[in-house]
């Protein structure tokens, strides 16, 4: 049989961190190599963001930076972590309060938090993560919000009547993510303001698809 003379697939880049630290010591240097890294990217941009800056703002080798990182790809990916990881917790910390609209606007002062946090890094950050495939981890996040929505909305004292509470919880998302994000692409920076207008919209949209529901079970 002829040899096929298709060309070789390129290898996917590994995104993963080479190894975790683990000594105090090894910790340290890795959140200083991703302090780096955001510092660089909010004042350089993606044009001044290597490996080699990042490692000379960092104060560590070249050497010490690709112990746990194999290429520049894999320390966006580790900072997409720690930024979302700040957002995880606020999300969690929401799901603890009892009433439901205080869980909702919890919800939303979480998202406008991680926006406004750092507002450069989070503009460049959501450019990244629509290049780099991090889906999955993006749909946890969605599916956790989600879920902390449908529990405010339908399980939570003070929580409205509504017709489908998972459509109304999936239109919240958008709501909230369309909002936020243009704020940030918009370079917005006052955290209150944003959720004051978020909120507005949430309210307004609850208070329809309460209608819309007692309507639809008289």
């Amino acid at each position: 049989m002829p040899k096929s003379t298709a060309a070789p697939q390129p290898k996917p880049p590994q995104l993963k961190p080479r190894k975790m630290p683990v000594q105090r010591r090894s910790a340290q240097t890795v959140e200083a190599v991703l302090e780096a890294a955001a510092r660089i990217l909010e004042t350089l941009g993606l044009d001044g963001y290597t490996t080699n800056a990042v490692a000379q703002r960092a104060g560590v080798s070249i050497g010490s930076l690709y112990q746990y990182f194999p290429n520049r790809d894999a320390l966006t990916v580790a900072l997409i972590e720690r930024e979302t990881a700040q957002l995880a917790a606020d999300i969690d910390a929401a799901t603890l309060l009892e009433n439901s609209r205080d869980c909702v606007r919890a919800l939303v002062r979480a998202a406008v938090a991680h926006q406004m946090r750092r507002p450069v890094l989070a503009r460049i950050i959501d450019f990244e993560e629509r290049r780099l495939p991090v889906g999955e981890r993006d749909q946890r996040i969605t599916d956790t919000v989600h879920a902390a929505l449908v529990d405010a909305l339908g399980r939570k004292p003070g929580a409205p009547k509504l017709h489908d509470v998972s459509l109304v919880a999936h239109d919240l998302l958008a709501i909230v993510r369309g909002m936020v994000d243009y704020a940030g692409e918009r370079d917005e920076r006052d955290a209150v303001v944003l959720e004051a207008r978020v909120m507005r919209a949430v309210d307004g949209y609850v208070a329809q698809s309460r209608q819309v529901g007692d309507a639809k079970t008289e």
